[in-house]
């Protein structure tokens, strides 16, 4: 499906091409008829050319790309402003600065110096100099602003360039020619399209023919700036998923292998039976000291191992104790059965005599 109805084009006046006098050779392909002195181009042909623009435009930006977007004519300043800020993309509809593209450092400083001075004029260092110079220095702001406002943002050489008007911007255009930067334009009838890489044949003097074009262009880079973010929102889940794979906990399996595990297994079948007695004798501990005094107190992990200590060295009190009372009984039951058994052999020896 074309990217713009064969009916919008109509509508907006695209087909009215210059008086028939006036037209270029290299433009009689994109010519369909002549019409009162004043050639017809062929929509179909401009249907056509703005797909592919459309689809460079988007694939251009998706890939990380900037498209600098240029129309200094009365006609296109206000949409191409408009259309390039609503895209993100940077613009120029004041006049075109030589060496813009082509010396595009010195164009850098001279962004620098103008965001020099509106930090001055914000945090009020004009106060410290005369009217004069404040003044000399605000109207520098101005005149920087004019002029590149619209290319602040620009961080390098821009990777493709919109042209409303070949005509009119054959400076930037030689200029992107000799950096090997494509072109797409909107090429009239009395223009040489020698030098553009992506011609769209249009009525390039036409508000409403500018407005359709040009939102259209803008709209591709739209989608493209969308179909970078979409990527980047992948990669940044892509990211997180090997980190979380990085941070995962490894099994004993992994860390010691098989014959290192076969060999320590009646280890750690050992540490596992000890520590499961240590967690019984706590939870012996911790019913005693509820019998004790309910749930009013609770004793750590530390008291728990005191107390544990106490009971056992109370236990061992008590074992001793009872070892030597024992021994006290046993001491008495035997005297007193020597005792008696004295006794009776003193008896069985009067009574003998």
């Amino acid at each position: 499906m074309a990217v713009v109805p064969m009916k919008a084009l109509l509508e907006s006046g695209v087909h009215f091409g210059h008086r028939t006098h006036k037209w270029h050779p290299a433009m009689k392909p994109y010519i369909f008829t002549e019409r009162n002195g004043i050639h017809i181009i062929d929509l179909q042909k401009t249907s056509k050319a703005l797909d592919q623009a459309y689809t460079i435009v988007r694939d251009a930006v998706a890939e990380g790309g900037t498209v600098l977007f240029i129309g200094t004519k009365r006609q296109a300043q206000e949409t191409v402003q408009l259309e390039a800020t609503r895209s993100s993309m940077p613009y120029v509809t004041n006049r075109w600065l030589g060496g813009m593209l082509t010396n595009w450092r010195t164009i850098r400083q001279r962004i620098n110096e103008l965001e020099r001075l509106e930090r001055m004029r914000d945090s009020g260092d004009f106060g410290r100099h005369t009217k004069k110079e404040a003044l000399i220095m605000s109207r520098e702001i101005e005149r920087l602003e004019g002029l590149l406002s619209g290319v602040r943002k620009m961080a390098r050489v821009p990777e493709l360039v919109f042209v409303v008007d070949i005509s009119r911007e054959a400076t930037a255009i030689h200029e992107a020619n000799l950096l090997n930067i494509p072109v797409v334009a909107m090429v009239d009838t009395n223009c040489d399209p020698r030098g553009i890489d992506y011609v769209i044949p249009s009525n390039d003097d036409a508000i409403r023919a500018i407005k359709l074009v040009v939102g259209k262009i803008a709209d591709a880079a739209i989608e493209g700036l969308g179909s970078r973010k979409d990527e980047v929102i992948e990669e940044e889940v892509r990211t997180v998923a090997r980190a979380a794979a990085d941070e995962r906990e490894l099994t004993d399996e992994e860390l010691l292998g098989e014959s290192t595990l076969a060999k320590i297994a009646p280890y750690l079948k050992a540490v596992d039976e000890e520590d499961i007695e240590e967690v019984l004798v706590v939870e012996e501990l911790k019913e005693e000291v509820e019998e004790l005094g309910g749930s009013d107190f609770e004793l750590d992990e530390e008291e728990l191992e005191e107390f544990e200590e106490d009971k056992v060295e109370a236990e061992d009190l008590v074992g001793e104790e009872a070892e030597v009372d024992q021994e006290g009984i046993v001491d008495e039951v035997g005297t007193a059965a020597e005792e008696d058994k004295v006794e009776e052999e003193d008896k069985a020896g009067e009574e003998d005599s």
